[in-house]
């Protein structure tokens, strides 16, 4: 969001900030600028929101498989029952542009070494499925005026002021830093990774792209695909070579990976930033202060805090 207000886009956020509202706070006062705390569900809410749009960027889901397992209907309703009725009013609504990320987790395992948007989805979970199934719904609509665009990120990584310290790097980086050891369960797992900036790049660029180039079509975004060891090894050597790394063993040896040679070739777009970088990124965000009680703190924690809101509920 910071980066479109920066480009010079007037933007809407429609949110029901279950994660606070001071990540906008730094920006509340730029008149380009529009929040609109509202449910996806309400579609008479997201109509509002909609008018006078050309564009839409839509990140709103229930995320990770533990969080959607906790209360699966609330995630099927929000994730997938809501996607229809979303894009059929961005329609009727004149919005040219429509940007959908999916997820990399929809290939599910594969054998292959590199995972390209031409293989056949085989998702695992529950999560994964509907991110899959929304995709040819929002094909489905392309027109001489609606340029739908998918995108398959790769676990993104590194410090952003709204931040989650659930996934991979980014959690044992805070481990390193704040425990002085990472703990990994079995290491041999490869997972794609992606730097927030880069991602939020390629967003960018999906809405810069001349409309007949990026209409329908499906890209994975990714950079780095590690091993798990791999990551813990980097984060070793970025923050400390006196952290620990204990290897402990786990019967979930699945690995993903995805190569993004089709976003680079047909829209020119080249990661600029490693895991490294992100690494750096967030042990710089914790020497600074930036990010107090990373340990305990819901609000780093996709799953802690869904489970907080449906004891509220």
């Amino acid at each position: 969001m910071p980066r479109l207000l920066d480009e010079g886009y007037r933007v809407k956020v429609l949110d029901t900030f279950w994660f606070g509202r001071d990540v906008l706070k730094p920006w509340r006062s730029n008149q380009n600028l529009l929040e609109i705390e509202a449910d996806l569900r309400d579609a008479n809410s997201v109509n509002s929101a909609l008018d006078g749009c050309s564009d839409v960027i839509h990140l709103a889901c229930i995320s990770n498989d533990p969080s959607y397992e906790l209360d699966p209907d609330l995630g099927r309703s929000i994730n997938y029952d809501a996607f229809g009725p979303l894009i059929n009013l961005a329609v009727k609504q004149g919005v040219s542009r429509f940007v959908y990320a999916s997820s990399s987790s929809v290939y599910g395992v594969k054998s292959e070494d590199e995972v390209s948007e031409e293989l056949n989805l085989e998702p695992l979970t529950d999560y994964s499925k509907f991110k899959a199934m929304c995709e040819p719904e929002l094909l489905r609509l392309k027109s001489e005026n609606f340029a739908p665009v998918v995108l398959r990120p790769a676990t993104v990584c590194g410090y952003s002021p709204r931040l989650r310290l659930d996934l991979t790097v980014n959690i044992l980086t805070n481990h390193a830093i704040n425990r002085g050891e990472i703990t990994v369960f079995g290491g041999s797992q490869t997972r794609p990774n992606i730097h927030i900036d880069d991602m939020v790049d390629a967003y960018l660029l999906t809405l810069a792209s001349p409309a007949e180039r990026i209409s329908g079509q499906i890209y994975n975004v990714g950079f780095n695909n590690m091993s798990v060891s791999q990551i813990a090894e980097a984060v070793k050597r970025v923050v400390s070579p006196g952290v620990e790394i204990r290897f402990e063993p786990t019967d979930d040896l699945r690995s993903y990976r995805v190569t993004s040679r089709k976003i680079k070739s047909e829209l020119g777009f080249v990661a600029r930033f490693s895991v490294e970088d992100a690494i750096r990124d967030l042990k710089d965000a914790f020497m600074a202060q930036r990010i107090p009680d990373s340990l305990t703190d819901s609000r780093y924690f996709n799953l802690t805090t869904m489970q907080a809101l449906t004891r509220a509920s």
